[in-house]
Parts: C-alpha cells; structure tokens; sequence
C-alpha cells in the first residue's frame, strides 16, 4: 500500500468505508423487512409520536397526569382518523355509483369509436360467467389472502397505537434508555444525534399536517363552489393523502375529478381539475419553500430518491415512512457535521506583511 500514490490510498479507504457501510443498510433492510410486522408499528408510532408530542406535553403543562395524558391524546388521534376514515368512505359510497356510471359511458363511447370486436364491455358482460367460472378459484384465494391482509392491517394499526400510548408517556425516559445502550464514552454524541434525528421527523411532520390542512382547506372550498358532492370528504381524502408525497396528491385529485366528472358533467370536472392543479402549485412553490424549508432541509431530488427507494423496498408503506427516515439520516448527519468541525482546528494563516 505504501506503494500507491497517496490519492488512490484516499480513494480506496473511501470504497471501503462505503462498501462497508452499504452492506449494513442493506443487511439492516433486510431484516427490517423479515420482521416487518413488528418494524411496521414501531416505525408508525414513532411518527405519530412526533406529531402528537405537542399536544401530551400542553396537557402535561396542565398538570394532567402523564399516562392520562397519553391516552387523551390517543383517543382524540384515532376520533379524528375514524372521522377521516368515515367521511372519505361516505362520500366514495354516495358517488361511487355515479363514477362507475360515468367511466362506463366513457368506455362505451370509446369502444364505440376506437374497440375493435369482442373488446367492448357489452362482450365482456356476456363473457363474465365463463370468466368467472375460469378464474373462480384464484379469486377465492384472492379474498382470502385480502382478509389476511386487512387482518394484518388492523393488528399493527392497534400496536402502533399501543406503542404511541407508551412512547408519550415514557417520553421523559427515552433520553436514559439511549444513553444507557451506548458506552459512557460516545453516550453524548449518542444522545445528541438521537435529538437531532427525531427533532428532524418531528419537524417534518408538524410542516407536513399544516401543508396537509392547507391543501385540504383549499380543495374543499373550491369543490363546494363547484358544488361537487361530498366535498368535505374529498378534502379529508387529501389531507390524509398529503402524507404520502407526489402520489397522494395525484390519487386524491384524480377521485375528486372523477366525483366531479360523475355528477356535474366535464366542464365542471375540468374546473375541479383547474382547482387541484393551482392547489398543487401553491404547494410546490409556495408552501413547500416556506414551510418545509424551516423544518427540513432536503432538496426535492433527494426527496424523489427517497420515495422510490422506499416504495421498491415496501410499496405504498415505504413510501409513507421514506421521506421521515430520510430527513432522520440527514438529521444525524448534521449533527456529526456539527460536531467534527466544532472538533477540527482552524487553519492558522500566512503571516502577512505586517506580521513580519
């Protein structure tokens, strides 16, 4: 080694380091993904740890007892997700029949034009039993393994609020138990960047619900002077939609187009479309700067990464939790940034003229 030139020493100690540490993200994906079912949750209520600890720590000023507490908070999140969850599902069932009515007259119509026999949807009705009778089999076990999946759902949906629960109240102790599983040596900087990464996530959700509520607000009010049914649900819709960048916002704008298009007629799905794109707009240029550059700082390309990296990992879930967990390794990466040029000497100076 000595015989290389000191360059390609410094180029080889990086490949190494890198090489190194890409085999400990990949290896710890790997598990994260076999235990997933216990990762899932815990992953889950640690955001919702960070975006509820505002309100258990007003309640805890107001000498409410910690565990009750946590629960108030716990049940006012699952009041307002099950009211979300209500209204979205209401207004979908309200405009469900008028949507499918509207894309089948849109079929037929192109059908009519462009479909080629035995491709129209009257072909494809007189060919349902035989399709059925076909493909009888595969869709049992297709519900079946739906059910499992809702099942699944709805158990790591309890946990992770279980572990909200005892993640707020517990909340005081977090800075023992990350000290307590480092040695005394590295226990500062341990805790430091435990700081630094989950006042990242907590910065990252508190812009993005008030990006969400934003967005919602402004889609709501457009489609109700639209008079689009079920207005407050499609705005419930986006806000929860908003937590899952670029592809909550396109599915959320597509459903309402679609509602608008079912029962007011193109024209009137035209402005609704006009409404989510200027929505849309407001957010990129405008709310997105402003708000999310003060609580993260990530450029929209890593950003972009990050979503793709987490949906080829674990779809629609690895999209919700990659930016978060993004903004965390930035949020570490600061802190050691910080930490070693506090560490690093400054560079003396040449003395000038009037030094010598």
């Amino acid at each position: 080694m000595q015989l290389l030139p000191e360059a390609v020493r410094r180029f080889a100690a990086w490949c190494a380091v890198v090489l190194l540490a890409s085999g400990v993200v990949y290896v710890g994906i790997r598990l994260c993904v076999e235990f997933r079912t216990a990762v899932t949750p815990a992953l889950l209520a640690l955001l919702g740890t960070a975006l509820l600890r505002p309100l258990h720590r007003r309640l805890v000023a107001a000498h409410v007892q910690r565990s009750l507490a946590a629960g108030i908070t716990c049940v006012a999140v699952v009041a307002v997700v099950g009211g979300a969850v209500y209204i979205v599902v209401a207004a979908l069932i309200e405009s469900g029949d008028q949507i499918i009515a509207s894309l089948r007259t849109a079929a037929e119509d192109v059908a009519e034009h462009f479909g080629a026999a035995g491709t129209s949807l009257h072909d494809l009705a007189s060919n349902a039993r035989e399709l059925l009778g076909r493909f009888g089999a595969t869709a049992a076990s297709g519900v079946v393994s739906g059910v499992s999946v809702v099942g699944e759902t709805i158990a790591m949906a309890v946990l992770a609020l279980l572990l909200v629960f005892f993640f707020l109240r517990d909340s005081d102790q977090a800075v023992g138990t990350v000290r307590a599983l480092v040695p005394r040596s590295g226990a500062d900087m341990a805790e430091a960047m435990a700081r630094r990464a989950f006042g990242a996530v907590e910065g990252f959700m508190r812009g993005t619900t008030l990006i969400a509520l934003i967005d919602a607000f402004c889609i709501t009010v457009g489609l109700l002077v639209l008079r689009v049914p079920g207005a407050v649900g499609l705005g419930a819709l986006v806000f929860v939609g908003a937590y899952i960048p670029y592809l909550g916002a396109f599915i959320s704008g597509t459903v309402a187009v679609l509602v608008a298009l079912a029962d007011r007629g193109f024209v009137i799905a035209l402005w609704a479309l006009g409404v989510v794109l200027a929505v849309q707009l407001l957010e990129g240029h405008v709310l997105q700067p402003m708000i999310q550059s003060r609580t993260v700082q990530m450029h929209p390309v890593v950003v972009l990464l990050a979503i793709t990296a987490g949906a080829s990992v674990a779809g629609i879930l690895g999209m919700l939790l990659a930016v978060p967990l993004t903004a965390a390794a930035f949020g570490v990466v600061r802190e050691l940034q910080a930490r070693y040029a506090a560490a690093d000497p400054p560079a003396e100076s040449a003395p000038g003229p009037a030094d010598s």
